[in-house]
């Protein structure tokens, strides 16, 4: 706290010293400009009262149900429940069940079937009646979904450890996919970076299928009863497909599993043991294997059903950074699926240093020192798919994870060290340049670039049985693309060089019909426009371009009524929902540094969005917002973070105040007579034509 009341103490003076140096313009703008500069200082002020004593930000990473529901599995498989856990679980799971009964994946989503049945059977284990209300609503809206046959493959072998799903109608995940090396076209390095975390583990589960019945069932889960026509995976209608080649590899596997059972499988051994060892060496460097919750959690079962002991130092430590996920108050229990302590602190110095915090700030010299300290200079999995002889560089999304530096990640951490000081500029720019050159060699065939690997593209495994997670691949985005570009634009880079020129056709070819860009990361397609616009307009492109005024056209066509805008994760389900939802204060931040691209803070539509922004903050500096704005996996898993609300709105409203100020200094002084509260009122002389 203290370090907290020091960087508050310097942001006054600074403000201060802002303040006497701003134009006699931008004094004369009245009401308005000061209610900008108010609401600004009150964001400065409440992101640096977070920022921790090491230098860092992370906010909470809120998700659905499925992970405190997984955890209740777990630990009855283990046969160690903790009933006091269990009782804050309890309260958990039905804190966040829906009115019909359900469970959703998102704020404001309908019932989905992994999360219902999941939480259904945590209830269950923890001893609360079938006959309990609750749990009628809860078993109705799970049979209306489907039952558990309609479950994903992970959620089946989850089942099938507790003796509630039968082995033999859950997809095989073989250890032998391990030892595929890259001559072969499908092989394990082409699955995305966080498969190969999740299914390595699960490989050696599918093996062992370590069963541990538990005192409960789910018979009523399954509306036709258990029989093969409605637990077997529906083959593809056409007789020759992927699909069906496919099942019938996997009909092939579960042979070969009768083999494996007595011992005489030819590669089984060996294919355990890699994984085995694959698993353990990337423990090393790791908050946990690959740092999320998911592998972390089975990788935990793998090394109990490999005969490794409760007090083995690996699963010790498994266990310790699992719980470290865990936030347990006296009631309640919730669990994130990893720490994002990177990606929230090159955000926020970002913000920051943008919104006018002094060069000299210490809390932007301590996060420049603290992120330069977690630049990974090791050549981690990214090598398999790129070897490029480059020098290692990267960042990643959490605190430790030198297996699986990430693109985006780097991205913004370049982003942010170009603009925040430190006191080792030479440093500093041997980190950045090491690091543009690394992420420089991530460029995709097409252009694009992906997060964690490079052309991890190949269609055919999405047709495996266990690629049901939608995960299996890691695609090129426009997102991030874009980002890449701004970073680049920044650095004065020739538009003409060849990988922008390459960007820029990735970026133009996968525009949508109605001018907006597909996000990938952030929810949806604000996220996605938002972030084209601004890797353009920092590249100096030309924004009065018909293609470029698509997507200025769309935003403006789905903003709300009360000049904010929304976005749910439906999106991803059905594109006609893009554009609608309750309005955010981070989705409305991105439509607002969207339309700053291009130019002129008189857009009607702008002006209402900063508005809405400033009429929409806490007295505490906050933003209040309860949508999931960010993406895991589409369709499949999606977050909440925390930190977004506060500090995007930030960099939305230092950019309109850049705005305001370019075009005051373009017309010359502006008088305004009278301090009225609106945006339009107050900058009625610096309209567009």
């Amino acid at each position: 706290m203290e370090a907290a009341s020091q960087n508050i103490n310097v942001l006054t003076e600074g403000a201060s010293r802002v303040q006497a140096t701003q134009s006699p313009s931008t004094v004369r703008l009245g009401g308005f400009a000061q209610e900008l500069d108010t609401t600004i200082l009150r964001a400065q002020k409440n992101l640096l009262g977070l920022q921790k004593p090491e230098g860092y930000w992370v906010g909470e990473l809120m998700v659905d149900s499925t992970l405190v529901s997984d955890m209740m599995a777990f630990h009855h498989w283990e046969g160690n429940v903790d009933r006091n856990w269990q009782r804050k679980a309890v309260h958990r799971l039905f804190s966040m069940q829906l009115r019909d009964g359900g469970w959703n994946i998102y704020h404001g989503g309908p019932a989905e079937v992994n999360a219902t049945i999941k939480a259904y059977l945590a209830l269950k284990l923890a001893g609360v009646s079938v006959t309990d209300p609750r749990m009628l609503r809860a078993r109705q809206t799970a049979l209306s979904l489907g039952g558990v046959p309609r479950m994903n493959t992970f959620s089946k072998l989850y089942l099938a450890l507790l003796g509630l799903y039968p082995w033999e109608y859950v997809p095989t995940i073989p250890c032998e996919v391990i030892l595929i090396g890259k001559w072969f076209h499908v092989n394990f390095w082409e699955m995305s970076n966080w498969s190969r975390g999740m299914l390595v583990p699960l490989a050696i589960i599918n093996h062992f299928k370590p069963t541990r019945p538990v005192n409960v069932d789910l018979d009523e889960l399954y509306p036709a009863g258990m029989h093969e026509r409605e637990l077997a995976l529906a083959p593809d209608p056409e007789k020759i497909s992927w699909r069906n080649f496919f099942l019938w590899l996997d009909r092939l596997h579960k042979f070969a599993e009768w083999f494996a059972e007595h011992k005489i499988h030819p590669f089984r051994k060996m294919a355990l043991k890699k994984a085995e060892s694959w698993m353990l060496e990337r423990f090393e460097g790791a908050d946990g294997l690959a740092a999320i919750f998911p592998a972390m959690l089975n990788a935990l079962i793998a090394l109990k059903v490999l005969g490794y002991s409760n007090s083995h130092p690996e699963v010790i430590r498994a266990r310790s950074e699992l719980k470290k996920l865990e936030h347990e108050t006296a009631n309640d229990v919730r669990i994130e699926p990893c720490f994002s302590p990177v990606w929230d602190t090159a955000i926020v110095a970002i913000c920051l240093h943008e919104s006018g915090i002094p060069e000299n700030h210490p809390a932007l010299a301590q996060a420049a020192n603290w992120l330069m300290d977690r630049e990974i200079r090791f050549r981690g999995d990214w090598q398999y798919k790129n070897p490029a002889k480059v020098e290692p560089s990267g960042w990643v999304f959490e605190f430790n994870n030198k297996w699986n530096p990430d693109v985006d990640d780097t991205a913004m951490v370049l982003l942010a060290l170009r603009k925040i000081p430190t006191d080792n500029p030479a440093r500093r720019d041997e980190c950045f340049q090491r690091g543009l050159k690394w992420m420089m060699t991530f460029q995709c065939k097409d252009g694009g670039w992906a997060s964690f690997d490079k052309d991890c593209t190949k269609n055919i495994l999405e047709k495996v049985p266990f690629a049901d997670h939608n995960a299996m691949l890691d695609p090129e985005c426009a997102d991030i693309t874009a980002r890449i570009l701004e970073l680049l634009g920044y650095e004065n880079w020739d538009r003409g060089h060849a990988q922008i020129e390459k960007a820029l056709d990735f970026i133009r070819e996968h525009q949508e019909a109605d001018g907006s860009w597909y996000g990938r990361w952030g929810v949806n397609y604000i996220y996605g426009t938002w972030q084209v616009l601004r890797g353009l307009r920092a590249l100096n492109v030309d924004m009065q371009q018909p293609w470029i005024l698509r997507a200025k056209d769309w935003l403006e066509s789905v903003q709300h009524e009360d000049g904010g805008w929304g976005e749910r994760c439906n999106t991803y389900d059905d594109p006609v929902f893009k554009g609608r939802g309750p309005s955010t204060a981070s989705q409305t931040a991105w439509a607002v540094m969207g339309l700053c691209a291009f130019g002129g803070p008189g857009n009607a539509a702008l002006k209402r969005g900063v508005e809405y922004l400033i009429h929409a903050q806490n007295a505490d500096g906050s933003w209040t917002e309860h949508e999931t704005t960010g993406t895991g996996f589409p369709k499949v898993f999606y977050l909440k973070y925390d930190m977004y609300r506060n500090a995007w709105p930030l960099l939305a409203l230092a950019d309109y105040k850049k705005l305001i100020a370019g075009k005051l200094q373009e017309n010359g002084p502006v008088e305004h007579a009278g301090e009225s509260t609106g945006a339009g009122a107050e900058l009625t002389e610096i309209e567009e034509p």
